[in-house]
């Protein structure tokens, strides 16, 4: 059970009021108390709904999700967090808009905002689109609202782009902060984020480049290890390295993953792209080079296949500490011998790690959900405390 006091005390602490009608782009955007914040909050909407009291605050309203790549978890974490707020969720199906007839983005943008309180967007497969796409949009918001065309600017959550996973990886950390007992227990542990094998082609670099820029602020050694030529972008890496030193951390990079895995307390083995190569197909898609694509994916997959020996197997997790380090994946994994022939994790890991695998995708919708409740409401403290007060029952029984 998760502690409701605890959090409302450890919230009252934090100066989080520029959150107040605002968005969330990029972990490294926000500073270190509104990161906590969002956790914080997490835990007491969680705590509230462990005591079967509901935390409708929306009486009526939209939340809007337009994914432009494929979603299990992220899509449903959206839905659940909306609902669990009182929102409605209503999906942008691209190809059944006036997207396709020249609509532009800030009509489009307008045009679904009429009643949305919080616009969701997965828009992660292409290098120097996501993200860019992602501030069209609220610009877009921000401007109808001040022409009085909107009631109210939607927040926007950030569901993954090309740069970053804030959700993915703010669950993430909040699963590892609860493993360990409390976030002041994760200075100078250590996190294996790696590169590992899988025989699919052009996975996005967001999550890597998540969890190396947002552990990097919690004191911990973070060993980032991939073959030569998987790097992530460059300015992320700074974004890490300026992380570690503010906080007396530390970021190594590395071509080993067995030095990666060595006494490490967290390992992260998962599958992405090469920076340079997501630059290329994001090109070559933007000129309609369909023979240049199918040259780049074939390119890749044979560049893959020469490493499939980073893969987290029985012998490697023996390196980490005790061999008994936390193994984690955003999901899906490519599982040895049961999604694919060969992949990143072996099957008897992934096995005996299930359950808390399947506990760290559990916190996404309350971190997503903490995320809206602090940009929607001024006091969110006070707005908290009245839910607990009213203890309106969720399920009658």
């Amino acid at each position: 059970m998760t502690n409701f006091n605890d959090a409302i005390s450890k919230l009252n602490e934090l100066d989080f009021k520029n959150m107040y009608n605002g968005d969330f782009f990029l972990t490294w955007d926000k500073t270190d108390d509104e990161i906590k914040a969002v956790w914080q909050v997490a835990d007491a909407l969680r705590a509230l709904r462990e005591q079967n009291i509901s935390t409708k605050v929306f009486d009526s309203g939209l939340g809007i999700s337009l994914f432009r790549d494929n979603s299990t978890r992220t899509r449903f974490s959206f839905a659940s967090a909306c609902n669990l707020l009182g929102l409605e969720v209503q999906d942008l199906d691209e190809g059944k808009s006036q997207i396709a007839h020249g609509e532009t983005v800030r009509e489009t943008a307008n045009m679904i905002s009429f009643m949305a309180d919080v616009i969701g967007i997965r828009d992660d497969m292409y290098i120097g689109k996501g993200h860019t796409y992602q501030k069209e949009v609220v610009n877009a918001v921000t401007q109808g609202n001040k022409d009085g065309v909107l009631e109210q600017k939607p927040t926007l959550v950030n569901l993954q782009c090309d740069i970053d996973h804030p959700t993915q990886c703010m669950a993430d950390a909040l699963h590892v902060i609860h493993e360990f007992g409390g976030i002041e227990n994760l200075k100078g542990k250590k996190i294996a984020m790696t590169w590992a094998y899988s025989p699919s082609y052009g996975k996005p670099l967001s999550v890597p480049q998540g969890v190396i820029g947002l552990f990097s602020r919690l004191g911990m050694e973070v060993s980032l290890a991939y073959p030569e030529g998987y790097e992530v972008m460059p300015e992320v890496v700074e974004v890490a390295k300026k992380n570690s030193a503010a906080t007396g951390g530390k970021l190594t990079i590395s071509n080993d993953m067995k030095e990666a895995f060595k006494d490490a307390d967290i390992v992260y083995p998962k599958s992405w792209a090469p920076f340079k190569a997501m630059e290329k197909r994001t090109i070559l898609y933007g000129n309609g080079d369909t023979d240049g694509i199918k040259a780049l994916e074939k390119e890749l997959l044979a560049q893959n296949a020469k490493h499939k020996d980073w893969a987290c197997t029985e012998e490697m997790m023996k390196l980490t500490k005790n061999g008994k380090a936390l193994y984690m994946h955003c999901l899906p994994a490519d599982i040895t011998g049961v999604s694919c022939k060969e992949g990143e994790v072996d099957g008897s890991v992934f096995d005996r790690y299930r359950d808390p695998l399947y506990k760290e995708a559990s916190y996404k919708p309350y971190v997503i959900a903490a995320m809206i409740f602090l940009a929607k409401f001024k006091d969110p403290v006070a707005t908290l405390n009245a839910l607990q007060k009213e203890g309106k029952k969720r399920v009658h029984e």
